[in-house]
């Protein structure tokens, strides 16, 4: 256990990623210097300890033993055949008070199925969401869920909506945000059976400032502060969202190198177009954030290198020092408790 007084660390799955665990430790070690957040990385000692070595960070930070590692290709019920997997201890260390929050760039289906089972769901929460921040001005838009629950029923979209409300509360200072709910059409009747009965209790939800139906076209406009879909969809979208933006981005990159003109333009630009992609860049902003469970979980992009990492680790501490796990508690118990049948 940590000493009374002191922070509790970050506890940072250090074998989960791409580009593990080298790119994890050098983001660990850029959290503790740059940014001031405590982390403990749970993986093979041997290995952490040679990445720390080549940091001279040996002594500061704390390694926590963990004989397994869930592979990137490892789905769901991986996390039931590696009971000792880094992302589990991470999890462990969570549940039992020895740290703030977990940081994982590992498999999200493991990460997601690993978190439900050891840490567990909030009391009234039926499923967790994955919630991301789109990168609209002036703040960001959450969506979710972005993958945590692909078949969900049009009760779970409403808990969703709380979800996604106390995250932008919390996270984001938000004071009373909107909720849209995406689907193929603004107007009412449009969708398939789950949207449209969504859109009914949403409607009805006290506590939920319910904007309607809203469209893809509708994600990077600001038309709401939190966008509620089911996993499969919230995932397609945000892979889309992704995919747009790093092709526009490469577009204005090769336009700029075509002329002496374009370059001339871009260099007068270039604060502005450094702005814009350090908004655009996935790595600045550390994650998206497993909701609904006894632990706050970020999971940071598989392909993470140490400032997406450093990040991630930034993020997870704030999150869990402005109370977050709390908030949603106070959301989920002030909500009509009756559908015991899911």
């Amino acid at each position: 256990m940590q000493p009374t007084g002191r922070a509790l660390p970050v506890a940072l799955d250090a074998m989960g990623g791409d580009n593990a665990p080298g790119e994890i430790v050098a983001g660990a070690v850029q959290a503790v210097r740059e940014r001031g957040v405590p982390v403990v990385l749970v993986g093979h000692p041997r290995v952490l300890y040679q990445e720390l070595a080549r940091h001279d960070a040996v002594t500061e930070i704390p390694i926590v033993r963990a004989e397994e590692a869930l592979a990137m290709d490892e789905g769901a019920l991986a996390s039931l055949r590696r009971p000792r997997s880094s992302i589990a201890i991470a999890c462990h260390l969570v549940r039992r008070g020895d740290a703030c929050a977990v940081v994982s760039a590992g498999s999200t289906a493991g990460v997601v199925a690993t978190g439900r089972l050891r840490l567990r769901a909030q009391q009234g929460v039926v499923r967790p969401a994955i919630a991301v921040g789109l990168p609209t001005l002036p703040q960001p838009t959450v969506l979710l869920d972005a993958g945590a629950t692909a078949d969900a029923k049009p009760e779970m979209l409403v808990q969703f909506a709380h979800l996604g409300v106390a995250y932008a509360e919390t996270a984001l200072g938000m004071r009373r945000p909107r909720v849209g709910l995406l689907t193929i059409g603004a107007e009412v009747e449009k969708g398939n059976k789950l949207a449209k009965r969504a859109h009914e209790l949403l409607a009805a939800t006290p506590g939920i400032d319910f904007a309607g139906n809203i469209e893809g076209h509708d994600l990077l406009t600001r038309k709401v502060d939190v966008v509620v879909t089911d996993g499969f969809t919230g995932n397609v979208a945000l892979k889309t969202v992704e995919g747009t933006v790093r092709y526009a981005f490469e577009q204005l990159r090769e336009t700029i190198a075509e002329s002496r003109v374009a370059k001339l333009g871009g260099m007068l630009q270039r604060a502005r177009l450094r702005e814009l992609a350090g908004r655009l860049d996935p790595e600045a902003h550390g994650g998206a954030v497993l909701l609904g469970l006894n632990g706050t979980v970020v999971i940071a992009h598989g392909s993470s290198r140490a400032r997406g990492v450093a990040a991630a680790c930034e993020l997870a501490a704030r999150l869990s020092a402005q109370g977050i796990i709390a908030r949603i508690g106070e959301r989920i118990a002030s909500t009509n408790k009756s559908h015991r049948r899911w």
